[in-house]
Formats: structure tokens, C-alpha cells, sequence
């Protein structure tokens, strides 16, 4: 009962998130606008964009999706009005949504002009058209709102399973660390007495030979 609680907040809270909010200044060598998010293996993800101008106002939108380990899943130019983008990710890893703005007329490079992008983001669960699957499957509004509730709650599991794993790997490269260092300061407290006793050693002999002691 307690877990179902938990899933109908996370649901309520993911449906509260709005839409990003972008204004992006058109220039003849732009710098592309991030936004980075995260995904896990094999996660559905479902980008939304909507803008403002239109073809042949001397700025071109580009549009490209990346991951941090260096997949490319998205790459789209010219963006006008609502344009939509899905892919599924190869890898348990971050990935950059990247807009750039350029501006196509020469006689514009005084004025500065800008794109309105609305940038909305779903995975896992959430990306899923659910109201097909309630036509397909002809399901009441309550059973796909308890399919829904399944999948979130799948993906949270999911995601503190993987978070286990790292921090079990994590733990490991500590402990293997710590074993490192441990042995290396052993050995440096050892070299360091073997060289102050030889150095004794050779200082005794060095003084019996001249005669000092």
C-alpha cells in the first residue's frame, strides 16, 4: 500500500513538470544550447519541440542528440513549428539535446534575432503513447492508469537496482584503493628505516676508518 502511495506521488509529481522554456539568439557562428539529461539501457525517450518563425526568416534551428559515450541518436535540421524526436538509448548514460541557431542573411548580422523553443522531454514510461494502447487493448481509464503506475514503478526499481550496482562498485574500488595505499605506506615506512639504518651503518664505518671512533 505504501509502495503504491509512493508511485501515485512520483506520478503526480512528473505530470506537474512543465515544458522548458528556451530563447536562442540566432549568429552566423553559433554555439549550440545543451540540455543534458539521463537515461538508462534501452529507455524510450520522446522529445517534443515546439517554435515560433518560420522558413525563409534568415534563421535555421538544428537539432542534434547525443550521448556522453558517443552515440548520436537524433540528428535534424530546419527545425519549424512542432517537430517530435524518439529514440531508445544503447547505454546506462547522460545524453545532450543540442540546438543550434544560425542565421542565414548577411543583412541581419546587426540585428539580433531569436528562436522561442518549448522543449519537453519524456522517457521510460512516460514516453509511451498510452492512449493506443487503451484503443488496442480497450482498456478502462482506471486499468491504463494502473498500467502506467506499473511502469513507473518498474523503472524506479530498475533505476535503484543500477544504483546499487554503482555504489557496490564504487565500494570495491575504495577498498581495493585503500588497500593500495595501505601497502604502499608500509613499504615507504620500511624503505625508509632500511636507508636509515644502512646510512648508521655506513657513517660507523666511515668514522672507524678515519680513526674518529
Amino acid at each position: 500500500m505504501l509502495f503504491t502511495y509512493f508511485a501515485l506521488v512520483i506520478t503526480i509529481f512528473l505530470n506537474s513538470i512543465h515544458a522548458l522554456h528556451l530563447e536562442i539568439p540566432s549568429l552566423p557562428t553559433p554555439t549550440p544550447i545543451c540540455i543534458r539529461d539521463f537515461v538508462q539501457e534501452n529507455q524510450m525517450v520522446v522529445i517534443n519541440i515546439k517554435t515560433d518563425g518560420n522558413k525563409g526568416d534568415g534563421q535555421r534551428l538544428d537539432l542534434k542528440v547525443s550521448d556522453l559515450i558517443g552515440n548520436e541518436y537524433r540528428s535534424k535540421k530546419s527545425i519549424v513549428g512542432h517537430a517530435k524526436v524518439a529514440f531508445t538509448s544503447h547505454h546506462n548514460a547522460a545524453f545532450d539535446i543540442c540546438l543550434t541557431n544560425y542565421q542565414e542573411n548577411k543583412w541581419q548580422q546587426h540585428q539580433q534575432t531569436f528562436r522561442s523553443v518549448e522543449l519537453d522531454i519524456e522517457s521510460g514510461a512516460a514516453a509511451r503513447d498510452w492512449n493506443a494502447l487503451q484503443a488496442s487493448e480497450k482498456l478502462k481509464p482506471v486499468e491504463v492508469e494502473l498500467k502506467r503506475i506499473e511502469g513507473l514503478t518498474a523503472e524506479i526499481v530498475q533505476e535503484l537496482q543500477y544504483l546499487k550496482a554503482r555504489e557496490e562498485r564504487m565500494r570495491d574500488t575504495n577498498e581495493s584503493t585503500n588497500s593500495r595505499v595501505k601497502w604502499f605506506s608500509i613499504i615507504t615506512i620500511l624503505s625508509l628505516l632500511g636507508f636509515g639504518v644502512w646510512q648508521i651503518q655506513y657513517l660507523r664505518n666511515y668514522f672507524k676508518v678515519k680513526h674518529i671512533i
